[in-house]
């Protein structure tokens, strides 16, 4: 809901693609600078009490820009505020499930986490669509705080089981890398990391989103939010399809084809005029993208002990942010060089390429099987 309300006030205020892009730096800024110690925190803190105070920035985001969302620069300030407590969030989260679930059922576990994810950023999108064509992008900010108080009554009452210590965790600095340390010696872990990393970087076509909707596709902030809902209804869906079936036994290659099947789909967006083939095809983005997801999230957790666990997952977001926020600052400063629809078609292309060449360079990820 916030990044709809956010992307929408800043286009409405600026009418600029560069301003959306930049949106990609204030957030990618606070992964780059925290995320080594966000993840060491998650490996010697309690990750309980990690998850509930970070809650309580968003929350704090989420009242200032209720408060005065016609600055730029406020905006800017509450995206870094969310993307430093998400820094500090993402490892302790992601690695409790591990102390929550038999090893037997991670990976059901993780898809199924990913599913809940998934259905939120469905319902948001489209709910900030009708909040705002309704009662503007105050009355967003608002529920997205009631729900932040949600979110901290759930992670309040959590209860992990006890870690193991197979390991002791020293304070110093080469503790911090040694996240960094483990990923490089991993070239299965390394080259999926990549893989996200450099496709994602050039498939960012949502963050043009309110461009497509207003010049492309001639709609309103209603269509935004249902385009914006689009890859979550599809990645929802083929979480859900993934949990109900069977292990993935040659999970490399689907892999290499699902990031494939995202370029291509990001390339058919590209070039649509039709609100209905857009809304398809982000669909499919979502899904094949939800693919990618899961097998990676699952090879993580599965070849990382638990004592390293925080700053292994602190490392992928990293990754992850620069596939995210920078794929965005790639799309704001293409769009404005080259044009919307040349950027996001070139974009898809690019993706596809990575593929092939990731294809070709890491045959143990080819071949990797679960």
């Amino acid at each position: 809901m916030l990044s709809v309300a956010v992307s929408w006030d800043l286009y409405l205020q600026t009418r600029s693609a560069i301003v959306l892009g930049n949106v990609g730096f204030v957030q990618v800024a606070p992964f780059l600078l925290f995320a080594l110690f966000a993840g060491h925190f998650a490996d010697t803190h309690d990750r309980r009490r990690m998850l509930t105070f970070t809650q309580l920035l968003f929350l704090a985001s989420s009242i200032a820009l209720s408060v005065g969302s016609t600055s730029v620069y406020l905006i800017y300030s509450c995206l870094f505020l969310t993307a430093t407590a998400r820094t500090f969030q993402g490892p302790a989260r992601s690695a409790l499930i591990p102390n929550s679930v038999p090893p037997e059922v991670l990976r059901n576990a993780i898809t199924w986490s990913t599913s809940a994810n998934e259905i939120a950023t469905v319902t948001g999108p489209a709910a900030a669509g009708l909040l705002l064509a309704s009662l503007g992008s105050k009355s967003v900010y608002i529920a997205q705080g009631l729900c932040s108080v949600g979110s901290f009554l759930c992670f309040y009452m959590l209860r992990p089981a006890p870690r193991p210590r197979s390991e002791t965790v020293s304070p110093g600095l080469r503790s911090v890398l040694d996240g960094v340390r483990f990923v490089r010696k991993n070239e299965l872990v390394l080259a999926a990391m990549s893989l996200d990393m450099f496709a994602v970087l050039f498939g960012g076509a949502i963050t043009l989103l309110p461009i497509y909707a207003v010049e492309i596709l001639h709609t309103d902030a209603r269509g935004l939010g249902w385009l914006r809902a689009a890859p979550s209804l599809g990645a929802v869906t083929m979480a859900l399809l993934q949990t109900h079936t069977l292990r993935v036994h040659k999970a490399g290659a689907v892999l290499l084809w699902s990031v494939a099947a995202f370029g291509v789909a990001t390339i058919l967006f590209g070039i649509s005029q039709s609100f209905w083939l857009s809304f398809a095809m982000l669909i499919l983005v979502g899904a094949f993208d939800n693919i990618s997801v899961i097998l990676r999230h699952s090879l993580i957790q599965m070849e990382t002990p638990d004592w390293v666990r925080g700053r292994v997952l602190a490392v992928n977001n990293i990754f992850i942010s620069c596939s995210n926020q920078l794929g965005a600052v790639e799309s704001g400063w293409a769009a404005a060089l080259l044009g919307t629809v040349p950027s996001v078609v070139a974009g898809g292309f690019a993706t596809t390429l990575v593929v092939a060449v990731f294809a070709a360079r890491f045959r143990q990820l080819r071949h990797w099987k679960q």
